[in-house]
């Protein structure tokens, strides 16, 4: 019983830790809970919902100095909601940044500053392989 208790508050504590923040309603402390808001960002997002309510995500990013679709899809990712809607925007740079393709082992090409001469160290590598 003891077992299924302890289960049950970890669950709701789990489920608590990944409720989203609605900017429209969240505290200073609440919106810092986002990665990437800090004391600046959260600052200027309550000084313009003092002037009003952020209608959707594109008033939020026209009114807070500093967020562009990039950061705006970011802190949707962390769990930004803008009335409750996540952003349906560009994607945020870490999801682009795993979509790109895994670079070929080092071991068998040189690594290289350039583009042009990666490509030169891995023509290199297979003819030595073919020898």
């Amino acid at each position: 019983m003891l077992k299924k208790m302890l289960a049950i508050v970890m669950a709701l504590f789990a489920a608590a830790a990944f409720a989203a923040v609605d900017v429209n309603k969240a505290s200073q402390a609440d919106l810092e809970t986002i990665k990437g808001i800090g004391p600046g960002v959260s600052g200027k997002i309550l000084d313009e919902r003092k002037k009003g309510a952020f209608k959707d995500w594109a008033d939020f990013i026209e009114r807070v100095k500093g967020v562009g679709e990039g950061n705006a899809a970011k802190f949707s990712a962390e769990g930004l909601t803008v009335n409750g809607a996540g952003f349906k925007g560009a994607a945020p740079a870490s999801a682009k940044a795993d979509a790109k393709p895994a670079k070929a082992d080092t071991a068998t090409t040189a690594v290289a500053a350039d583009a042009k001469s990666e490509k030169k160290a891995k023509t290199a590598a297979k003819a030595a392989s073919k020898s």
